[in-house]
Parts: C-alpha cells; sequence; structure tokens
C-alpha cells in the first residue's frame, strides 16, 4: 500500500495528464465557480443550521446539564447516541454551552467536510487527468455539502464527519504508522463500526499501523470505562454497543443490516442470527474487495469500502454516517463511456435525494425505498464491479458513437457544443434513474405551483369567454352527451386514466431498443416540452371546467365535487387542481403521435399514433378535465421542445461517424443498425 508520500507531489499527485495553456484558463475559472458554489452551498447549510433557536440547539447535545438536557447519566435521557468515548469528549462542552458553540460547531463541521473534500481528491488513483485533479475537490465538496449525511451531521451532538476526516488523514496525510494508527483508533473510539480498519491496514502489510489502532482504541474505551462506569456499561452490555439509543432501531434513520432486518418484521433470536451472519459475511467479502483494491493502488477506493461495510454492519448505521458512499464514486465501474456515468450518479442521488423521489409511493417497493442509503453502501462493498488498473477500460472506454455535427441553423443561435449526437444506446439504469427522478421532480414543481382559487376560476372564466367568442366552446355539450352514454362515458374514463403514462413510456422503450439516437431526441423534446410547461402552471393557474361553479359541467373521473371546498376533498392531495394550461395529457399524446408517425414503419401503426392524440383530446373534454384552448396550449409546448431540440442540436437525422476498425461490430449493435461511411461534405 502507498503511503503519504508515494501519494504526493506538486500537485497532491505522483501523476497528472497535462493540457495546453487555454485549457488550463478555463480549467482555472472553472474550479474557480466550482468552489464558490461549494462555498454558497456551506453558507447555505450553515443558515439552516444556525437558524435554530440557540436553546433548542444546546439541548439537541442531549448531555448531563446542557440547556433543555436531563441530569445524570449520558443515556438517563436514551437520546445521546456517541459512545463513552465521546461523551467524556464533549462533556466539557457543557460548561461552555453559549450560543457561540453553536456558530462553532457548524464551522467546525463545514470546514471538516471541506477538508474531506481536499484530502480525498489528493487521494485519487495515478495517473490523474489535469482536469480531474483540478476540479475533483470543489466538486466532491459541493456535493457533500448538499448531501443527506452531511445535513444532518450538522446537527448538535453528531460528530459522524469528524472520523471520516481522521481515518482519510490517518491514509493519505500522515506518513508515520504508529501516527496513523493512532488517528483510526481514535476514529474507532466514536464509532466502534471503523475498528474494522484495522483488520484492512492488517492484510495489505501495515500491521504496525493496524497494532495502534487497536490499542489506541482499547486505551481510550479503557478511559471511559474508568471516567464513566456506569454509562459505559449501558452502552456495551445494556444496548450492545449503542444499538436502541437515539431512536427505534427499526427507524428508517437506522441504516443498517440490524435495521433493514427489524424493518422487515424480524425480530428475536431469528432476527439476531440472520443479522450476525449477513454481517460476517459482508465483512468479509467487503474486506477481502478492499484489500485488493489497495494493492491495485486504488486506496481511496479500498477506504471507501470499508467505511460502507462499517456502517451497514453495525448495529446503528445513521444517515449521518454514510458519507462513506460518497467517497465510494472513486471507483470506475463500465467498459462502455456511456456507462461510466451510472455508478456516480446513482450514489449522488442515492445521497442528496429523499428516497420517495427516488421511488413511488408504493408498498411493494417499501423494503426497497426505505433502504436506500444502505443498499447503496452494500452495492459499494460487495457488489459494484469496479474495473482494477491493470484492465484496458481503465483509461480509455469503449466511446460512445456520435453523428457527424450539424451546421447551425441561425448565425446568432449557435448549436450547443457540449449537446453531441449519440447514437450509440444510453446505460438502461441511468435512463431509468434520469426519467424516475425527472418525474418526480415535475410533480413536486406542479404541486407546488401557485393554487389560488379565485384567481384559477377568473382565468377559467376568461378562457370560457375567448371560446365563446371564437364558437369552439363545446366542452359542455360533449361532456353533457358522454354522462348520456354509459358505454362512451365508461370509455374516455378508461383511456383518461390509463393512456397518459402507458403510451409514452412504451414509445420510449420502443425506441430505446430499436432506435437509440431516435430515442434520445425523443426523449430530449419530450423533456422540454415538459420543463415549459412547467412554467404554465406557475404563470397560470386555471381551473378546469370541472371545478367551475355555477357551469353544469360533470367530473366523469373523480365523480361529484363539492365546489364549496376549496380543498375539493382527497384530490388536492393528490395533485395542483389548478394546474390545467397547457394540459400535458393532450401534450405527451401529441408528442407519441408525433413520433409514431415520423419513426413507425408501417402505414397502420401510423394510423394508431394519429388516433391517439385525437382520442385523447377528446377525452380531455368529455370528462370535464381541460378546455379546448389548454389542448391548444399542449401543442404549443410539445412543438416548442421539437423546436428547441432542432435549433440547439440540429435535425434529427445525422450521417453516422465511424468508429475504429476493431469497434465496428460492437457499435453496430449499439447504433441498432449497421453503419455507413460518412459524407464527404460538412453537411449532415
Amino acid at each position: 500500500m502507498a503511503d503519504a508520500a508515494e501519494h504526493g507531489g506538486a500537485d497532491g499527485h505522483a501523476g497528472v495528464i497535462g493540457g495546453s495553456g487555454a485549457d488550463s484558463g478555463r480549467l482555472g475559472a472553472a474550479r474557480l465557480l466550482l468552489w464558490a458554489l461549494a462555498a454558497v452551498l456551506g453558507v447555505r447549510q450553515a443558515a439552516a443550521v444556525l437558524s435554530v433557536p440557540p436553546g433548542e440547539w444546546l439541548s439537541g447535545l442531549h448531555l448531563p446539564g446542557a440547556p433543555g438536557g436531563l441530569p445524570g447519566t449520558l443515556y438517563d435521557a436514551g437520546r445521546f447516541t456517541g459512545t463513552p468515548f465521546a461523551g467524556l469528549v464533549l462533556k466539557p462542552l457543557v460548561g461552555l454551552a453559549t450560543p457561540s458553540l453553536e456558530v462553532a460547531w457548524t464551522c467546525v463541521t463545514l470546514l471538516s467536510v471541506a477538508a474531506i473534500g481536499l484530502v480525498a481528491a489528493r487521494g485519487l488513483p495515478d495517473p490523474v487527468p489535469r482536469r480531474t485533479a483540478l476540479l475533483a475537490a470543489p466538486v466532491l465538496v459541493a456535493l457533500m455539502m448538499v448531501s443527506l449525511p452531511v445535513r444532518e451531521a450538522a446537527s448538535p451532538g453528531q460528530a459522524a464527519v469528524l472520523p471520516v476526516l481522521l481515518v482519510l488523514l490517518a491514509f493519505f496525510r500522515v506518513p508515520g504508522e504508529r501516527p496513523a494508527g493512532f488517528l483510526v483508533g481514535l476514529a474507532a473510539a466514536l464509532q466502534p463500526a471503523l475498528l474494522l480498519f484495522a483488520p484492512l491496514l492488517w492484510l495489505t502489510g501495515r500491521r504496525p499501523t493496524a497494532q495502534a489502532a487497536a490499542l489506541t482504541f482499547a486505551g481510550a474505551t479503557a478511559l471511559s470505562w474508568a471516567s464513566l462506569p456506569r454509562d459505559s456499561w449501558t452502552y456495551w452490555v445494556e444496548h450492545l454497543a449503542g444499538s436502541g439509543l437515539g431512536g427505534a432501531p427499526d427507524g428508517p434513520a437506522n441504516q443498517s443490516l440490524h435495521g433493514a432486518l427489524l424493518r422487515l418484521g424480524l425480530s428475536g433470536p431469528t432476527e439476531i442470527v440472520l443479522y450476525a451472519a449477513l454481517a460476517a459475511a459482508v465483512a468479509c467479502v467487503g474486506l477481502r474487495r478492499a484489500a485488493r483494491y489497495a494493492r491495485d493502488g486504488q486506496l481511496l477506493l479500498a477506504v471507501a469500502v470499508t467505511g460502507c461495510v462499517a456502517v451497514a454492519v453495525s448495529p446503528d448505521g445513521w444517515r449521518h454516517q454514510m458519507l462513506w458512499v460518497l467517497l465510494a464514486v472513486a471507483g470506475r465501474v463500465g467498459e462502455r463511456a456511456a456507462d461510466r456515468r451510472v455508478w456516480p450518479v446513482a450514489v449522488v442521488l442515492a445521497m442528496t435525494l429523499p428516497s420517495a423521489v427516488l421511488l413511488p409511493n408504493m408498498a411493494a417497493l417499501a423494503p426497497v425505498r426505505d433502504n436506500v442509503p444502505l443498499l447503496a453502501a452494500l452495492a459499494a462493498a460487495c457488489a459494484v464491479p469496479f474495473l482494477p488498473r491493470s484492465s484496458p477500460y481503465w483509461r480509455e472506454p469503449v466511446p460512445t458513437l456520435y453523428g457527424r455535427p450539424a451546421a447551425t441553423r441561425f448565425p446568432r443561435v449557435p448549436l450547443l457544443p457540449f449537446w453531441r449526437k449519440a447514437l450509440s444506446r444510453p446505460n438502461l439504469l441511468l435512463e431509468l434513474l434520469l426519467i424516475r427522478v425527472g418525474y418526480s421532480l415535475y410533480s413536486h414543481i406542479r404541486a407546488a405551483a401557485p393554487a389560488s382559487r379565485s384567481v384559477a376560476e377568473a382565468n377559467g372564466g376568461r378562457i370560457h369567454a375567448i371560446e365563446q367568442a371564437l364558437g369552439i366552446d363545446i366542452e359542455r355539450a360533449v361532456n353533457r352527451a358522454v354522462v348520456d352514454t354509459p358505454w362512451l362515458e365508461a370509455f374516455f374514463n378508461f383511456y383518461y386514466t390509463s393512456f397518459h403514462f402507458v403510451v409514452p413510456l412504451a414509445v420510449l422503450a420502443v425506441l430505446y431498443r430499436r432506435s437509440p439516437g431516435d430515442y434520445r431526441w425523443a426523449r430530449a423534446s419530450l423533456g422540454l416540452a415538459t420543463v415549459i410547461a412547467l412554467a404554465g402552471f406557475w404563470l397560470y393557474p386555471l381551473a378546469p371546467p370541472r371545478l367551475m361553479p355555477d357551469l353544469g359541467f360533470v367530473d366523469t373521473v373523480h365523480g361529484v365535487q363539492d365546489l364549496a371546498n376549496p380543498s375539493y376533498g382527497a384530490m388536492t392531495a393528490i395533485s395542483n387542481q389548478y394546474a390545467a394550461m397547457p394540459s400535458l395529457h393532450f401534450g405527451w399524446s401529441l408528442w407519441c403521435g408525433t413520433v409514431i408517425v415520423v419513426l413507425a414503419p408501417r402505414g397502420w401503426q401510423k394510423l394508431l399514433g394519429a388516433l391517439h392524440p385525437l382520442i385523447t383530446v377528446c377525452a380531455i373534454v368529455a370528462t370535464a378535465n381541460h378546455w379546448v384552448l389548454d389542448a391548444v396550449g399542449g401543442a404549443l409546448v410539445v412543438g416548442a421542445g421539437f423546436g428547441l431540440v432542432h435549433l440547439l442540436s440540429g435535425p434529427r437525422g445525422v450521417q453516422v461517424s465511424l468508429p475504429l476498425p476493431g469497434q465496428r461490430a460492437e457499435a453496430e449493435a449499439e447504433a441498432g443498425r449497421p453503419l455507413r461511411a460518412p459524407a464527404r461534405s460538412g453537411r449532415a
């Protein structure tokens, strides 16, 4: 294993792949901007913590004698989650319990996060591209600032960031064996599961460091037993290394194997035996993998994997201790360039977004949704196939197949330089993650749009008046005709509720499988149209016909609504009832119809594609869920989506650029069709 000296250099790395002077200037500017972003996020996090009243913050320490705390021992209230050694270290702070302690604690926590980013960036395996060497630290710090572990670790009494920093300093910055072991042992005294770093040190040949870590942990624990015997007995014996302190062990905050098994309904001896067996298996597999990565020169990845193991096998693996998972992005996964982003994106999403955003609220998905951070840690520890440095794909993955660049459409509106037309099939897992997160964000933004009843009804009246002036106010006549025809009402209700999501997803799935280049074009146009529609929801809240009083519409889908009640019953909790202009029910159906008509190879398929938006517009009007002009708005945003993609990235049909000879067969398989030689002219 390389020590700190071997990982040092003029810029922190033994080997850095350089670049031109112009590139260096751009990288320098990007680095400054990223550090500024990290600083802004840090200030935002500090403001969130410091907004808590000082008395309430200090009571959150849960230490005897602190304001709001209970007299007696550390664990009398059952709220303090640290080790007795941590309590011994923190007890002197009770005498300094003033509002300034809140500021100091927050500043130290956030500065420790910045230090973790700097040390981790210098621990990347060599050789490191210059761009990565310069940008890794600010990017990692910015990600940590918005991550769930850091947001929770900034709370009073949570010292989860400090052990991570101590371990990283021991592995990368402290040159001596015994001083490094002292830091690891100190981290384990604060978080006992981190003692697993001692076996990692032993397996990689640093036995003096492992011995020093074990002795330091033993000494700190003995000191706490001597000073706080009752607390030590409570923590180590009565609560089995703190299990159950600070909250219910089966609560979602406990992201460990023990907590997951309890949430699954297991308990008693069966759960204990199964937990012990799983913890032993995870520790064995994870430590072996970590040792292998360390010997391969990927020391940062080895440290991250060991940290993930420690959190997973601990009786209490709290979310604020999951920072190790973010460090696991140092590993490279995938032989194709298109696959390289999957693991980092999955980790960032799992560590920054609530699980409800990542997965829908379905009972069948609850075991996964409640354990997303744990599953990410287990994947890093035991499952993700990180590439060894000896792999031919380590530095040069199979490149993505791109089309020839298109000429700009308008001189004053240049094509986006980063929007290259990739023709190979994107990674399926990454696509599913982005689609799910994108839709969840869309739902949250739509639900947060202004929903003033008076404004929405006034806008509804204006829309109705405009339609009367244009002679297209057909909604009530169509609605009454459908209500008087039961089979037609049932058909339109079914079509309205069933095809809105199914058809767009089916179209995307077919394109992904059969025409990856067209899939990217269609997906981008749909995404842009949806973003534009969100602006409409915010700027123009609109009451649909079914929620307009005194107009006599019948809500055939949701049933009779109490128009005297602004909440409209349970429907308000489902979505924003006034996000009606533009109609994405019609907009998405028009997108489906356009894509099918343009790309379908057979006439009957094109006919079905054209019928879908026609039936949808009848359904939204017949069920009184939209005005006719809402459909016009939906058509406009879809047209804008297609137009923007054409404007910014060029026409849909592009000439294929040939890959290297040895990659032709693989590229043809990825593109879904034989490759042609590129045209000699510069035109697409």
